[in-house]
């Protein structure tokens, strides 16, 4: 049983791996997390999707789907992209293996999912995509809000974040709101 449920599709650029990690972190605040366990979920999620880009798509544009659940304390999530698909699972995920040895950091994505999750699954199938699985047990007990407090959210990052935007022109010091 779950108590609630994202799902993202975006496309396979390497621009929009930001995007999905915040919108995973934002949806990650109802379980109250720490600021170290949104750090970590942060950091998978952007191995897994840039594992999907690099690795699954390898440049071409394509669409990559994150499913996130809460089921009680625990985050799941599902980074899923319809690329090449992997051969061999057990070797990728071997600590500094990769078939991109120009690429920085090369061969530790899985390395940085299975360090910063408390499970990780990888399912692939060569020439079918590949579906990373993760999952992230929440120690902080979520504080349950009512509509009126959920409405009154302005005075959080999440509230803040949801009024205010930033245009191109604008310098982190010119920022305005707006209603």
């Amino acid at each position: 049983m779950h108590q609630n449920e994202m799902r993202l599709e975006f496309d396979s650029r390497s621009c929009n791996e930001g995007f999905a990690r915040v919108a995973v972190a934002a949806f990650l605040t109802q379980l109250n997390p720490t600021l170290e366990e949104v750090a970590d979920v942060k950091t998978a999620v952007s191995e897994a999707v840039t594992n999907a880009i690099i690795h699954g798509y390898e440049g071409r544009v394509e669409k990559v789907t994150i499913l996130c659940r809460l089921e009680g304390q625990e985050l799941y999530v599902e980074v899923r992209d319809e690329g090449k698909g992997i051969a061999d699972v057990a070797l990728a995920m071997e600590p500094l293996y990769t078939t991109k040895e120009e690429c920085d950091r090369a061969g530790m994505g899985f390395a940085f999912m299975e360090a910063f999750m408390d499970s990780l699954e990888v399912e692939s199938e060569p020439g079918r995509g590949t579906c990373v699985k993760m999952r992230k047990r929440i120690s902080r007990e979520k504080r349950e809000c009512s509509v009126a407090e959920e409405e009154e959210r302005s005075g959080t990052v999440a509230g803040y974040a949801a009024q205010s935007t930033l245009r191109p022109d604008e310098g982190f010091g010119n920022r305005q709101e707006r209603s």
